[in-house]
C-alpha cells in the first residue's frame, strides 16, 4: 500500500458547534472530520460552512495529524457550496474532503472536476487534497471497484453502517449494531467488498461508526471485527470510544516483535551466506515468501 497517515481512530465533530471544534483539537485521534452533512440541521447548513472555514483559519491547529470536512452528499443543493465555500476559504488547512452517500464513480469524477477548478482559483496546489468516500447503501457497495478506481485524490473507503442499515432493511435501531436473530456478522459481506476493492486500489478502508457511545464493550467487538479482517480504522463519536480504537487497529506489541523476528529470520537464511534458503522454520511454523509478507503487512501497520 501507497504510504498515507494512519487513520485507526477518526473523530466525528458537528461543524454547526464550536464547543465540540475546540475540544477536538486536542483528543488523541489520528484523523478528525469537520462535518457538514447528518451532524448539521438543514437550516443550518450556510452558518456551519462559515464556521468550519473560520475553525480551520485559526492559529491553533489539531493534535490529530488529519483534518479532513465531510461534505453533503450530491442528492442535496449544497455539496458544490461546501466545497466552493471551504475550500475557497481554507483549503491549505484541509487534507481531505469526505463525500457521503456515494453510489457510483461518477459522483467521485464530478466532485474530483469541481475540486480542481475551486483549488485552482484559490491559488492552492491542483490534486493535493484528498477524497474519502463513504459507501452506505447496496448500490455504492455494489459499485465499490469502480469507484476506488474512479480518481487519483482517493485515500480511503468508508463503510457507512447507518444507511446501509436502512436501505438493507435491517431490524435494528442502533447504527453499527448487529441486529438481533441473524447468527452470523451482517455486514460481513459490505465490509469484505469495500476491503478487497481499497486494497485493489491502494487505498485504506475504514470502518464506520458505533453509535452506542456508552457500550464499550459493543463498540470494540465491532472495531476488533473489522481490525481481524484488515481495516485501518473506524469512526468515533464520543472521546470515551478513543482508545479502545486505538488499540483495536494497532498490532500488539508481541505480534510485532514476532514480525520482526520473521522477518529477519528469513533475510538471513535467503542470504548467500544463510545458504540461500527459502523456507525456515520460525516458532514451530513454516516460514515461506507467503509468511514473511504477513509480517511485513503488519509491519507497516506499526505506530511511528
Amino acid at each position: 500500500m501507497r504510504s498515507l497517515k494512519p487513520r485507526r481512530t477518526v473523530l466525528a465533530v458537528p461543524g454547526s458547534s464550536d464547543r465540540f471544534i475546540a475540544k477536538s483539537r486536542s483528543l488523541p485521534v489520528d484523523a478528525v472530520f469537520l462535518d457538514l452533512e447528518d451532524a448539521v440541521a438543514p437550516q443550518a447548513k450556510a452558518q456551519a460552512r462559515q464556521r468550519v472555514a473560520a475553525a480551520l483559519n485559526q492559529s491553533e491547529g489539531w493534535r490529530a495529524g488529519l483534518v479532513t470536512v465531510r461534505l453533503n452528499d450530491w442528492t442535496t443543493p449544497w455539496t458544490h457550496l461546501d466545497v466552493i465555500e471551504v475550500v475557497g476559504q481554507a483549503g491549505a488547512r484541509v487534507d481531505a474532503l469526505v463525500l457521503p452517500k456515494c453510489v457510483g464513480p461518477d459522483q467521485v469524477v464530478a466532485l474530483d472536476l469541481l475540486l480542481s477548478q475551486v483549488e485552482a482559483n484559490a491559488g492552492l496546489e491542483v490534486g493535493r487534497i484528498g477524497l474519502e468516500v463513504q459507501l452506505e447503501e447496496a448500490r455504492g457497495v455494489i459499485a465499490a471497484d469502480a469507484i476506488a478506481a474512479s480518481s487519483s485524490r482517493l485515500q480511503s473507503l468508508v463503510f457507512g453502517p447507518g444507511d446501509f442499515m436502512a436501505s438493507l432493511g435491517m431490524a435494528q435501531l442502533s447504527v453499527g449494531a448487529q441486529p438481533g436473530g441473524y447468527p452470523g456478522d451482517a455486514f460481513h459481506h459490505a465490509l469484505m467488498t469495500i476491503l478487497l476493492a481499497a486494497r485493489a486500489h491502494d487505498l485504506q478502508a475504514i470502518d464506520g461508526p458505533f453509535v452506542g457511545i456508552r457500550d464499550l464493550d459493543g463498540f470494540t467487538a465491532s472495531a476488533r471485527r473489522s481490525a481481524a479482517l484488515g481495516y485501518d480504522g473506524k469512526w468515533v463519536l464520543h472521546p470515551d470510544q478513543i482508545a479502545a480504537g486505538q488499540a483495536a487497529y494497532t498490532p500488539p506489541a508481541a505480534v510485532l516483535e514476532r514480525a520482526r523476528r520473521i522477518v529477519t529470520a528469513h533475510d538471513r537464511a535467503a542470504s548467500s551466506a544463510g545458504g540461500a534458503v527459502g523456507a525456515i522454520v520460525v516458532d514451530d511454523e513454516m516460514i515461506d515468501q507467503a509468511g514473511v509478507k504477513l509480517a511485513q503487512a503488519l509491519l507497516a501497520r506499526a505506530p511511528d
